[in-house]
C-alpha cells in the first residue's frame, strides 16, 4: 500500500472522528454543569465543524471523497464520554468525569492530526500540511483550555467527602468483568520485562 493510500485511511478516519464529535459534542455541553466546562464544549462545537470543512477541503485538494472509513476508536472515546454523563456523581465529581473523558477526546485528536501531518509532509502535501495544522493547533488549544477549566473543577470534587460504595450497575459489572480480562490476558507479556 502506497503512503498516499495511507495517509487517505488516515484522514477518513479524523473525518469519521470530527463528524461524531459534531453530534456528541452538544450531548456533553447540556450535561455539563460547571458554566466555564459547558461554555467549553460549546465553542469547540464551533471549531469542530471548522475541522471538518477544512477537511473537506484537504479531500479536495487530494482529488478524494472523504467518507468511507468509520472511526472505531472515537466511537469508543465518545461512549466512555457517554458513560460519564451517566454516572450517578453529584457536583464537581461529575464535570471531573466529563474533563477526564474531554481530555482524551483531544488527545486522541491530537495523535491522529500529527500522524497525518507527517504523512502528509513526506509527501510533500504542503496545502494539506496547512490545513491539518490549522485543525491540529485548534486541538492542542482545547485541550489546554479543558485542562484549565478542569483545575478548580478537580480541585472542588477533591474537597467533596468520599461517598459510601454504592452496588454496582449492570454495566459498571460488566466493565469491571472486562478489566479482569484485560489483565489476565496481558499478565503473561507483563512477565517478559
Amino acid at each position: 500500500m502506497a503512503l498516499k493510500d495511507v495517509l487517505l485511511d488516515e484522514l477518513r478516519d479524523m473525518y469519521s472522528a470530527e463528524n461524531q464529535l459534531v453530534k456528541a459534542l452538544p450531548k456533553l455541553a447540556k450535561g455539563a454543569k460547571d458554566a466555564t466546562l459547558k461554555q467549553g464544549f460549546q465553542d469547540h462545537l464551533a471549531e469542530t465543524k471548522d475541522q471538518v470543512e477544512r477537511l473537506k477541503q484537504v479531500f479536495g485538494i487530494l482529488d478524494e471523497k472523504p467518507t468511507g472509513q468509520h472511526c472505531n476508536g472515537m466511537e469508543g472515546v465518545i461512549e466512555e464520554g457517554a458513560d460519564a454523563l451517566e454516572k450517578d456523581e453529584e457536583g464537581p465529581s461529575f464535570d471531573a468525569g466529563l474533563v477526564g473523558a474531554a481530555l482524551r477526546t483531544e488527545h486522541y485528536e491530537i495523535a491522529g492530526y500529527e500522524a497525518c501531518i507527517s504523512m502528509a509532509e513526506t509527501l510533500e502535501l504542503d496545502e494539506v500540511v496547512a490545513l491539518l495544522t490549522e485543525n491540529l493547533n485548534e486541538e492542542v488549544a482545547a485541550a489546554k483550555k479543558i485542562k484549565d477549566a478542569g483545575k478548580p473543577i478537580l480541585k472542588a470534587a477533591a474537597e467533596q467527602p468520599e461517598e459510601p460504595e454504592k452496588p454496582k450497575t449492570g454495566k459498571e459489572k460488566y466493565s469491571d468483568k472486562k478489566s479482569k480480562e484485560d489483565e489476565k490476558k496481558a499478565a503473561p507479556d507483563l512477565k517478559k520485562r
